[in-house]
């Protein structure tokens, strides 16, 4: 699908313009304390003309023939663009955590790093993360490594999204 840049794009905005919209595609996720799954997930970035996009994911759970079985994840907030390609991550859970990220935008890419992780005190232990987002052949590809309940970080889901 083409994608044409906004008018109203902020500057600061335009090394993450590419991810603007809405992506719906498959991942896996895995990881030493539970068992291998499938998921189908849907991103959206959406933005006013200030220098930040409000994002929201969703995802569930699916069977081997992509049939959805259950609902999953949900993940809201807003990523901050900053001058030369800074970004500022503040990212909000179901699950009941609250991150900070920082990372760098530059070439069709994104990488984050967690700064701080919160947990309400029924989440369970989740210490820090790094993701990485690419635009490969119009594509969203993305992975979340993860250091949890007393696991180092390592991958845990893995995904590729085309924009709708």
């Amino acid at each position: 699908m083409p994608f044409e840049l906004p008018e109203n794009l902020h500057a600061d905005c335009a090394p993450l313009a590419w991810l603007l919209g809405t992506w719906q595609g498959s991942g896996h996720g895995d990881y030493p304390t539970i068992d291998p799954y499938q998921f189908g997930q849907e991103l959206i970035f959406t933005h006013d003309g200030r220098p930040f996009f409000h994002y929201f994911s969703r995802a569930w759970i699916v069977d081997d023939n992509g049939t959805k079985l259950r609902e999953a994840a949900l993940e809201t907030g807003f990523l901050r663009c900053r001058p030369g390609g800074e970004v500022e991550f503040l990212l909000s859970h179901n699950t009941g955590f609250v991150e900070i990220w920082y990372g760098q935008a530059s070439d069709g890419k994104l990488d984050l790093t967690t700064d701080a992780v919160v947990r309400t005190h029924t989440a369970k232990e989740y210490v820090a993360g790094k993701r990485l987002y690419g635009n490969v052949d119009g594509e969203l590809l993305y992975a979340f490594d993860m250091a949890a309940v007393g696991q180092p970080l390592q991958p845990h889901t893995w995904a590729r999204l085309a924009r709708r």
